[in-house]
């Protein structure tokens, strides 16, 4: 939960913004990452070199930022991990607020990083060749740093969506893998009812997970057009999920346990929470927060809102981005572009991290390694599916990061009361048309 004087800080940056801001960006014709001249001629600042400082938490940056090194002997990386998610975000936003102490690159989740663009304190990075990677990427990561011809960072990884589940649990109940929703919510009864101590999934209410699966569902609640904003949990695809979600929690059919919690990590271990719905990046936890269960979990596609649908959505994922207040900007940029493409992106794959780029996802070598723990399975060919099927014209809030945390003071009251996930999410609109308009935003007129 963040704080009030950050919720100031933040809602300071956004109306000064705000009441200015314009979707233009320059032309994407400069020098790269690989040298050249232009606008921004990286090549000279990688000669001349310097050092670059970087708050990330993402630990398969180390051997990137050794390999950095080592090509250029010139540039000396400091890694920085300035806290995960909120924390680095609040450290940000201080620094930058201050105009003092803020890194060269900053780890920066996709969800969060509208708050940053439309504050204008991270640059736009077509000048410096960043435009010619819109095929690089797969689309979901590319959409979600982009907006018209402006580049405000460069993805790192992605979450693309899988269906993972208990086989041995499966297996013991006869229960099929679910390729619907209404499926699913049958098999969590099924489940439920042959072992009171089993539950299909776990749910506290989590703004990532409900907005990823409204998001599979179809459902649009924001729309962005410079200042104008529009939230509107109103919509089908918003309501097919709280329609098969309020099932599952009047039945109770979901453990009201909280993901990350060591209660979680005994139930993915014992068999008592049989299924995640999640980003592909959650193997490597199983394999060191749940390795009791080697061998019984498998991955699946995730369920379909209608039959025969192959939709997914991204969960997850995060981006490297050039604040304003950088000192070399030139050399952060190179920092940025060597860690998220080309050999140091396969780097980073081959660390453990999940490819946000085209030729990772495609590559042989990527889509048969088997996985021990999914039994031998090549679950990366599920998860490159899944990439290749997210729907790219989801967009976040430019205050997501306020959003989010005011979820569960809303919705996640119909997790412990009576009442009903629709009147959550209302709750949750108004709250964010609020803050908008007292921002500067033009919300919902």
């Amino acid at each position: 939960m963040r704080t009030h004087t950050t919720r100031r800080l933040l809602g300071a940056l956004a109306v000064a913004s705000a009441l200015a801001l314009t979707a233009t960006a320059c032309g994407s014709d400069a020098g790269d990452g690989d040298g050249g001249s232009g606008p921004k001629d990286v090549k000279s600042a990688l000669e001349k070199g310097g050092k670059v400082t970087v708050w990330a938490w993402e630990p398969t940056l180390k051997k990137v930022a050794e390999d950095f090194e080592k090509k250029y002997p010139n540039v000396d990386v400091e890694l920085v991990n300035a806290g995960t998610g909120d924390k680095q975000y609040t450290a940000l936003q201080n620094a930058i607020a201050a105009g003092s102490g803020a890194p060269d690159v900053a780890q920066v989740e996709y969800y969060a990083l509208g708050q940053f663009a439309i504050a204008k304190s991270v640059e736009d990075l077509s000048p410096y060749g960043a435009g010619k990677f819109g095929e690089t990427f797969t689309p979901g990561p590319w959409n979600a740093v982009t907006q018209d011809k402006a580049v405000y960072a460069l993805p790192m990884d992605s979450g693309p969506m899988a269906f993972f589940y208990n086989k041995k649990v499966f297996d013991k109940h006869h229960i099929e893998v679910p390729t619907t929703w209404d499926e699913y919510v049958e098999a969590a009864r099924t489940l439920h009812k042959a072992d009171p101590k089993i539950f299909i999934t776990n749910d506290t209410g989590d703004a990532g997970a409900t907005t990823s699966l409204i998001w599979q569902a179809g459902g649009r609640p924001y729309k962005t057009d410079g200042t104008k904003v529009t939230v509107d949990f109103g919509d089908a695809g918003t309501e097919k999920y709280t329609a098969t979600w309020q099932k599952l929690l009047d039945e109770k059919l979901v453990a009201p346990v909280s993901s990350w919690s060591d209660a979680w990590y005994k139930g993915l271990a014992d068999g008592s929470l049989a299924t995640l719905s999640i980003g592909a990046w959650m193997p490597a936890n199983l394999t060191s927060g749940v390795a009791a269960a080697s061998g019984d979990w498998r991955v699946a596609p995730l369920p379909q809102w209608t039959k025969g649908d192959k939709a997914s959505a991204e969960n997850g994922g995060s981006s490297l981005a050039v604040p304003k207040a950088a000192k070399n900007k030139e050399l952060a940029y190179a920092f940025t572009e060597f860690a998220t493409t080309g050999a140091g992106a396969t780097t980073r794959v081959s660390e453990g991290a999940f490819p946000a780029t085209r030729a990772d996802l495609e590559s042989k070598t990527f889509l048969d390694t088997p996985f021990p723990y999914f039994g031998g399975q090549k679950a990366n060919q599920v998860f490159a599916e899944s990439a290749r099927n997210v729907s790219t014209d989801w967009s976040y809030l430019p205050y997501q990061v306020y959003a989010n945390s005011v979820f569960n003071d809303t919705v996640g009251k119909a997790y412990v009361s009576s009442s009903k996930l629709t009147d959550g999410l209302k709750t949750w609109q108004d709250a964010s048309v609020k803050y908008g308009k007292d921002q500067g935003f033009s919300v919902n007129d």
